[in-house]
């Protein structure tokens, strides 16, 4: 991955940066759930690929077997949700994750009963699930490329859900996305195979695509699905 144009600070907009601050301090005691949101939004994508590739099958790239891979390293504290779906574009990152009113947040808002277990359920109706990224996390990193553009329309989106983010233009040689969750100090346990395969099975059980990691053994680059 190379840059290829200048980085761009943006602002969220007022909305989001509303719900970054419940999502980081009122749901604290519900922090799991970011994992059973990044995945269902994993598995939209994958599903988003399917239809539009019915029409033009070139989308796939060659590679049409959609899955989801989910990797930690305990070292760097960190956690990689990766699809192969359909991906985004610049226009689609600041549209989804951060600057353009979304319907789905202001609504979400109104919609908040203080009640945490309730207001966890409702993440994932109102499409904000995304945000659930920093409960656990102090910065995230998103790298993705939309199926069927070229390689340097890839796209590097970068925030610590302070209020603003950055983006710029990456080489990409793989469709989809790729998000990077820099874990708080707090939060190490999720950086723990045993821990993120329990929350798979919990949460996304009912998934339509292979949820796919590497084996907790000594097989080296065995991956169980």
């Amino acid at each position: 991955m190379t840059t290829a144009t200048h980085e761009e600070t943006l602002g969220f907009q007022t909305e989001v940066k509303q719900l970054l601050n419940l999502m980081i301090h009122s749901l604290y005691s519900n922090r799991e759930i970011f994992l059973r949101e990044l995945i269902s939004n994993a598995a939209d994508a994958c599903d988003k690929l399917r239809y539009a590739a019915l029409d033009n099958d070139a989308l796939y790239e060659g590679d049409s077997e959609l899955r989801i891979e989910i990797e930690h390293d305990r070292d760097a504290n960190t956690i990689t949700l990766r699809d192969n779906g359909i991906g985004m574009n610049r226009e689609d990152v600041i549209a989804n994750l951060g600057t353009i009113a979304r319907s789905g947040t202001a609504e979400f808002l109104k919609q908040l009963s203080g009640e945490q277990q309730k207001d966890a359920k409702l993440i994932g109706q109102f499409g904000v699930g995304f945000y659930s990224a920093f409960i656990v996390a102090d910065k995230v990193d998103v790298f993705t490329r939309r199926a069927g553009a070229p390689a340097e329309e890839g796209v590097h989106w970068e925030s610590k859900g302070d209020g603003e983010f950055s983006i710029e233009q990456v080489n990409l040689d793989n469709r989809g996305t790729q998000i990077v969750l820099h874990l708080k100090p707090d939060a190490k346990e999720f950086a723990n195979g045993w821990k993120l395969r329990s929350l798979v099975k919990k949460y996304s059980d009912h998934i339509s695509f292979p949820v796919v990691m590497k084996a907790e053994s000594d097989e080296g680059e065995k991956k169980d699905e």
